[in-house]
């Protein structure tokens, strides 16, 4: 059925996607957000005169459908993607660390990174070598293993808790929101095996280059206008009912097709009585997310970015340029699983950040902060602990017409930009398939497994 209308509702990445996919394939389209803004958990706002992200996310060179949804809103040139893997890790009072890759065939790639790591003593340098290979044999779709923990996997392959501190979870952190000891081995090996062992590439970090406002809202709002399809922010939705009909402040529309691409906890909200497991959504659960914006009257970061060991510090990120400052420096330290500081001040976390930041970092010493600022995401993902994969619904409901888009569905990512989009593009795909759209449409056409070739 051409033209058939689709309503996406919520505008973060995978609304944006879903929405460009349905868009550019024929459907008419409109996109309802709540909020008067695009982007969902990947905002930037404004603050004395400069555009900071509420967060820093970062991309992989495997993240293969985030990179192409670039590429289709036209910025994929905005993505800095380091040429070969580089990661300072920085220590107080210590050398600074290194974790590089070289340009060998998977898994050696790897291989001299790991035996010349400082952080790690000589034997758990072997150790974690034997453990990275027990790893990539491992299948992330092997139920068995989203019924432990990666902790105790790293524990049972010889992994001290000195070795889970400074190598596992330098990683597994970031990516999953859950330290070692609590996140899903499957979701580990997932995040390991397609993002550092599986292809020498794939771990090769992307730093935006400017704020997400111009990366993500203003370019896929302009591609989905140029497509045909309606933008409607500031405009909630209260609830779908079983005959596809959307109720707004207005009245109610009906639809053809429906896309709920709001966090688990809206969807369950939304969608009609008796369609969604809501239990088991709720079990999903979420972990919190803190960012600090530091700008201080000088540089004091010589990197784009580092990772933090023995400090409270975890990821740091000069985002001058990003966010047009004109004078000193801009960093970013995005804190994950947040549990401790997602409920501290302003003030209270500047008191244990700063000096700490001084501490890590020499020529902070000196400098001046000219501003501090906080974003606190008290339910920035889902708790990809144990048992979740069984949680996570599909795109298709029990509802005909009715699809679910989000990084908490069942995309077989963890809760990152690449989940989100993907999870956009099958439910769009499925949704076009359910309404009978045959006409011939420009997609995405991106491997749904795997890193690239």
């Amino acid at each position: 059925m051409s033209g058939a209308n689709v309503a996406v509702v919520g505008g973060g990445l995978a609304g944006l996607a879903a929405a460009i996919e349905c868009a550019q394939g024929g459907s008419s389209v409109t996109l309802y957000e709540a909020r008067s803004r695009l982007g969902g958990e990947t905002f930037s706002f404004e603050r004395n005169g400069l555009w900071l992200d509420n967060g820093q996310h970062v991309a992989l060179r495997c993240c293969s459908a985030y990179l192409a949804f670039l590429e289709r809103i036209g910025v994929a040139h905005l993505l800095a993607l380091q040429p070969s893997l580089r990661v300072p890790v920085l220590r107080e009072g210590k050398p600074a660390a290194l974790l590089a890759r070289r340009a060998l065939p998977p898994p050696l790639h790897l291989a001299p990174a790991l035996i010349g790591y400082r952080p790690l003593s000589v034997r758990e340098r072997i150790a974690a070598i034997g453990a990275a290979r027990a790893l990539q044999a491992l299948d992330p779709d092997d139920a068995a293993l989203d019924e432990q923990t990666f902790g105790h996997w790293l524990s049972a392959h010889g992994q001290s808790e000195n070795a889970i501190e400074a190598l596992w979870n330098l990683i597994a952190l970031p990516t999953l929101n859950l330290p070692a000891g609590e996140a899903s081995l499957a979701a580990a090996v997932k995040v390991f095996r397609t993002g550092v062992l599986d292809s020498a590439s794939g771990s090769d970090i992307g730093i935006p280059s400017v704020c997400f406002r111009e990366l993500h809202e203003l370019p896929a709002r302009r591609t989905l206008e140029q497509a045909g399809a309606r933008v409607r922010a500031s405009t909630p939705v209260a609830g779908v009912s079983d005959g596809l009909e959307l109720s707004l402040e207005e009245g109610t529309v009906e639809a053809d097709a429906v896309i709920l691409a709001v966090p688990h906890e809206t969807a369950a909200a939304l969608a009609p009585p008796g369609v969604l497991d809501t239990a088991a959504l709720a079990r999903l659960g979420s972990s919190p997310i803190v960012n600090l914006h530091v700008h201080y009257d000088r540089p004091v970061l010589a990197e784009p970015l580092a990772a933090a060991l023995g400090s409270p510090l975890q990821w740091i990120f000069d985002r001058t340029a990003a966010s047009g400052a004109r004078e000193g420096q801009v960093i970013a330290v995005s804190l994950s699983h947040a549990v401790e500081e997602i409920g501290a001040s302003v003030s209270a976390l500047a008191q244990i950040y700063l000096p700490a930041l001084e501490r890590l970092l020499p020529e902070a010493r000196g400098a001046a902060v000219l501003d501090f600022a906080v974003t606190h995401s008290p339910r920035a993902t889902f708790r990809i602990g144990p048992g979740t994969r069984r949680l996570r619904p599909q795109a298709a409901t029990g509802l005909p017409g009715l699809y679910l888009a989000g990084s908490w569905t069942d995309t077989g990512w963890p809760a990152t930009m690449e989940g989100a989009v993907r999870s956009g593009v099958r439910a769009a795909q499925a949704a076009l398939a359910g309404i009978g759209e045959r006409r011939p449409r420009r997609s995405l056409r991106v491997p749904l497994e795997g890193p690239p070739s």
